[in-house]
C-alpha cells in the first residue's frame, strides 16, 4: 500500500501528535458525557473563582473545542497544519512544543485577567447576597439553566455568572501565537490566500490575525483576549529566546 498521498505522513512529530490529541479530546467530549462523566466541564478552563476550576485546566483547555461547532476544531487544526510545521522545522521539536503550550497558558491567564477586570465593574451593581448566591450555586445554575428567579432573571447577574462560571475551550490562543511567530520569523514569506485570492507577506498575516482575533464578533462567544494573550506571550517568548527573523523566505 502506498502512503505517499497521506497528508499526515510528512508532518513533523509534534504537530502530528498535537493534532491527534486534539481529535481524541474532541471525540471524548462527544462520547464520555453519555457515560456519566462531563469531560468538557472537567478539562475546560474555568475562572479561578469557580468551584469547577482546577490548575490543570490552564493546559487541558487547549485540546478541547466546541462540540456545537466543528469548524472551531477544523480551523485551529488547519492553522496548526499550515504554520506549525514550518515553525517546528525551524525551532525544533522541544522548543516548538514549549512554545505551543506556553502561549496557550499565557492566553488563559490574559483571558482570566480580563474577566477579573470586568467583574470589578459588576461588583458595585450586585448585592452581596447575589454574589454569594453565585459563589454557592453558580456552577449548578450554569449547568441546568435554573435557579432563584430573583437573580437569574437579572442581566447583570447573568453576566457575572458567565464570567465566573463559564468556560473557555480551544487552541486558538496557541494558534494565534503561531501566526504571530510566523509573521515575526518569516516577514517576507509570500503566501497565497484562498480568500481573498491574493498573495500576502507573512508579517501582514500576523497583523491580520491580530485584528481578526480581537475585533471580530465582539458580541459573540469568542475569547478575544485569549487570542491577544497568545500573540503577546509568543512575542515575549521569541524575544527571550532571541529568535530573529529569517531572510531566506
Amino acid at each position: 500500500m502506498n502512503f505517499s498521498n497521506n497528508p499526515l505522513a510528512n508532518l513533523p512529530i509534534v504537530v502530528k501528535n498535537l493534532m491527534i490529541v486534539s481529535v481524541i479530546f474532541y471525540l471524548a467530549q462527544q462520547g464520555l458525557p453519555e457515560l456519566g462523566f462531563n469531560f468538557t466541564e472537567f478539562f475546560a478552563l474555568h475562572h479561578w473563582r469557580s468551584e469547577l476550576f482546577y490548575p490543570h485546566q490552564l493546559i487541558t483547555y487547549i485540546f478541547l473545542h466546541s462540540t456545537q461547532d466543528f469548524s472551531h476544531l477544523l480551523f485551529n487544526m488547519f492553522g496548526l497544519y499550515m504554520f506549525g510545521r514550518v515553525l517546528e522545522s525551524t525551532m525544533g521539536e522541544k522548543k516548538f512544543l514549549m512554545y505551543y503550550l506556553i502561549t496557550g497558558i499565557g492566553a488563559a491567564i490574559v483571558q482570566s485577567f480580563s474577566s477579573e477586570i470586568q467583574l470589578k465593574f459588576l461588583f458595585s451593581e450586585l448585592s452581596g447576597e447575589a454574589i454569594e448566591y453565585a459563589r454557592l450555586h453558580g456552577a449548578e445554575v450554569m449547568r441546568t439553566g435554573m435557579g432563584d428567579s430573583r437573580y437569574v432573571s437579572d442581566l447583570t447577574f447573568a453576566k457575572y455568572l458567565q464570567l465566573t462560571n463559564g468556560s473557555t475551550v480551544g487552541a486558538s490562543g496557541s494558534i494565534f501565537g503561531i501566526l504571530m511567530a510566523f509573521g515575526y520569523m518569516f516577514p517576507n514569506a509570500q503566501l497565497q490566500l484562498l480568500f481573498p485570492p491574493i498573495p500576502i507577506k507573512g508579517k501582514y498575516i500576523a497583523i491580520f490575525a491580530l485584528v481578526l482575533g480581537i475585533f471580530t464578533d465582539l458580541q459573540g462567544n469568542v475569547a478575544h483576549f485569549a487570542h491577544f494573550g497568545g500573540m503577546l506571550t509568543g512575542f515575549i517568548l521569541l524575544k527571550i529566546w532571541q529568535i530573529k527573523s529569517q531572510s531566506f523566505m
